[in-house]
Parts: structure tokens; C-alpha cells; sequence
């Protein structure tokens, strides 16, 4: 048996998720009445949907505990860099959920509570935000366990001590085994909501994910060939392109597969040091991107969210999509080092249109589904713009000092 969990834990998740893709097919077109099937996929919605708050509120609290003051202006530029990208990609994302509006199936819609215009949003809202902090955590309202996790890191970086800090860091690291383990369950659990999806609506309903697909990898691609050279050339007054290109292939390539920001921290330190760049700099600026550095997230958590408001006839006016930018970018932030981390944090975007959480985890199951390719696009994203903009910032910083800049560093010698 011990041998058996080792070897389902070491075969790659992206294998095993397009297996269980592929059973379920077969299952949903050959035996759509075993409707039992479909029970596991409801426990692993549940399992998440059980995890997700305390996962958020004790990464968030951890984070802030923890965050390092920085080292100059380097530091205030990379985390410039790092929050702009996020905010752009948010807002990528945003315009082309206008332009390309999506719907995805959902059960039970009509007992969502849908809000009539901005002020309702607003008031619900501050509402949330100032809820019970035990209450929010066992509903999973999450703009009050955001509230409550920023106000305690916030003082326990004044009152904690050294034995605090490893308590919590333990406490987060222990639920992020928690939830890594249920992501291993992942292959099966996409395996029955693949048959009840199958079973109940046929084949048409991949044209749907097919859609949503390519509208998730195409802002994706937006920002990492668009977007995040634009940011570098008004920073730099270079051409971006070779660094943008070096980047992706020597750090974006290995995080799409890995599929984790935190896995691919040797990679990118590796890509820095052949970048040239000062290893008291870098050392703190790459991991501080693992975990702040989520452009990819914001433009799963937008494009999600505003598909299952479009589902639901929530017209999201101008006021609320730019809230919605600023919300994602904040909660992409928060996003867990595991595969499918953003997903988690759907519901808390969805939140902010009193979308119940029974309704938005529906989306972040349909988001495991797609998460073969949609996942591992984002990861890549995320990975390979932390070197990215940790060069950038430090390209700037000499640029600035009249030192000469070494662009690409060893990748240029090479050439």
C-alpha cells in the first residue's frame, strides 16, 4: 500500500488529470446512469470548499507576519512592478470578459442572491468585510476573512515573537500539506465531475470549456507578450523583448509543468544569477514574487468570476468591474503555492456580487477541469515574470546609478 500512495504521488499531476479527463468521458457517454459516480466529484468540491477559508485567512495572516521591509529602491520598484502586472492583468481580463462574454453551467442558480446595482455591492460588501471573524471563516464569506487575516498579521508583526512566527509558518505550512493532499485526489474527483457533466449535457458542454479555455490562455498570453513588455519598456527605455523571450524560455517552460511557483524558486534564482543580478537582491525579491507576484491568478479569478456572473444576469457595470480589478489583484496575492491555488480564491471575487459560495465552487470545480492547461499556463506567467521584473528592477536601479546595465548578463555572452 505504502508503495502504491508513493508511486500515485510521484506520477505527474498533469498526467493523472488527463486520465481521470478521459475515464470520464468514456463513463458519462457509456454509462450515464451510474449516477453514484457522481458523488465523489461532490465530496471534492466539498473538501475544498471546507479548506479554502482557513487556508486563506492563515497564508494571508503568515504573509504579512513575516514580509520582509526591503532593501532599498530596488525593493520598491520590483513590488511596483510586481502589483502593476497583477493590476493589468486584471484589468486584460476584465475587457475581455466584455468582449467575449461566457457562461458556464451551474446548478441551483435560482436560488442565488443576485444584487440590483453598485450600491447594493458596496453595502454587502462593508458588510461582509466587518462580520464575525469565526462566523466568516464557517461560511467562507471571504472579504471578512481577508479583513480579519490583514488586521492580525498586521499586529502580530508588533506583538510576535520568534516562537510565534514558527507556530504560524508550521500552522500554514501544515494546511497547505492538507490542501496538497486533497489536490491528489484531484484526478478523481475531475474524473465524476466530468461524468456528472457528460451524463447530463453531452459532449456540447466541452465546446463550452474549450471557450473558456482559450479565453483564459489568451489573456494570459495578452499579458506575457503584450502587457508585461510595455510595463518593462516605459520602465527601462530598452527593448524588452530578448529579456521577456529569456525568461520565458528558461524559467516560463519548466513552470508550466511543475504548475508551482514556489517549486520553480531554484530555477528563477539560477536564471538571476546567469542575468547578472546581486544575490542579496535577488534571493529575497524571487520568493517574495512566489507569493505576490500573481498575474496569472488575477486573470483566472476575473475571467471565473465574471463568467458565472454573466451565468447568473449580473450586469457588472464600469464602477464594479475596476472594484473587481482592484479586488482580484488584492486576493491573486493571497494565492496558495499549490496547483489550482487561484482557484481557491474564486469565491472570494465572487463574493463581491453576493454570489453564494455553493454557487462560485462550482465555478473553481469547473476550473479543476480546465486546469490541465489553464493552471500550467498561469504558472508559467507567474514564474517567469518574477525573473523578469526582478532584473527589470535591477537593470532600472544601474541605469539610474550611471552603471552600465550587463542586459542579459551571461545569456548575452552565450550568444
Amino acid at each position: 500500500m505504502v508503495n502504491i500512495v508513493k508511486k500515485w504521488t510521484e506520477t505527474s499531476l498533469i498526467l493523472k488529470i488527463i486520465v481521470g479527463f478521459i475515464i470520464g468521458v468514456i463513463l458519462g457517454l457509456t454509462v450515464p446512469q451510474f449516477t453514484a459516480i457522481s458523488i465523489i466529484g461532490e465530496a471534492f468540491v466539498s473538501s475544498l470548499k471546507a479548506i479554502a477559508p482557513l487556508l486563506v485567512f492563515v497564508l494571508v495572516s503568515f504573509a504579512l507576519f513575516d514580509a520582509n521591509d526591503g532593501i532599498g529602491n530596488r525593493f520598491q520598484t520590483v513590488i511596483i512592478l510586481y502589483m502593476g502586472s497583477t493590476l493589468l492583468s486584471s484589468i486584460v481580463a476584465v475587457t475581455a470578459s466584455f468582449l467575449f462574454p461566457l457562461s458556464v453551467q451551474l446548478k441551483n442558480i435560482s436560488h442565488a442572491a443576485v444584487p440590483s446595482g453598485f450600491n447594493e455591492i458596496i453595502v454587502n460588501m462593508l458588510l461582509k468585510i466587518f462580520e464575525n471573524p469565526l462566523y466568516a471563516l464557517a461560511q467562507g464569506d471571504f472579504l471578512g476573512i481577508l479583513f480579519w487575516a490583514i488586521m492580525i498579521g498586521i499586529c502580530l508583526r508588533k506583538v510576535g515573537s520568534e516562537t510565534t512566527k514558527n507556530v504560524l509558518g508550521d500552522l500554514a505550512d501544515a494546511i497547505s500539506m492538507v490542501v496538497g493532499g486533497i489536490i491528489q485526489f484531484a484526478p478523481i474527483g475531475i474524473m465524476s465531475l466530468v461524468f456528472s457533466a457528460v451524463s447530463q449535457s453531452g459532449l456540447i458542454i466541452f465546446v463550452q470549456y474549450s471557450e473558456l479555455i482559450l479565453l483564459l490562455v489568451g489573456c494570459i498570453a495578452v499579458v506575457a507578450f503584450i502587457g508585461n513588455p510595455i510595463l518593462i519598456a516605459a520602465v527601462l527605455r530598452h527593448n524588452p523583448y530578448p529579456l521577456v523571450i529569456t525568461c520565458l524560455r528558461e524559467s516560463g517552460i519548466t513552470a508550466f509543468f511543475t504548475r508551482s511557483s514556489a517549486a520553480n524558486i531554484p530555477v528563477n534564482l539560477m536564471v538571476c544569477k546567469k542575468l547578472g543580478l546581486d544575490e542579496d537582491f535577488y534571493s529575497i525579491s524571487i520568493p517574495l514574487g512566489a507569493t505576490i507576484n500573481t498575474a496569472g491568478a488575477a486573470v483566472t479569478i476575473t475571467v471565473m468570476t465574471l463568467a458565472v456572473c454573466h451565468t447568473l444576469g449580473i450586469v457588472v457595470d464600469l464602477p464594479t468591474a475596476l472594484l473587481l480589478c482592484t479586488i482580484s489583484t488584492i486576493t491573486a496575492c493571497g494565492t496558495s503555492g499549490v496547483a489550482g491555488g487561484s482557484l481557491l480564491l474564486i469565491p472570494l471575487a465572487c463574493s463581491l456580487f453576493g454570489i453564494p459560495s455553493d454557487i462560485s465552487m462550482q465555478a473553481v470545480a469547473i476550473g479543476f477541469i480546465i486546469g490541465v492547461i489553464q493552471d500550467s499556463a498561469e504558472t508559467a506567467l507567474n514564474s517567469s515574470s518574477d525573473a523578469l521584473f526582478t532584473a527589470t528592477s535591477e537593470y532600472y536601479e544601474r541605469a539610474k546609478d550611471g552603471k552600465p546595465m550587463n542586459f542579459l548578463g551571461d545569456y548575452a555572452k552565450e550568444k
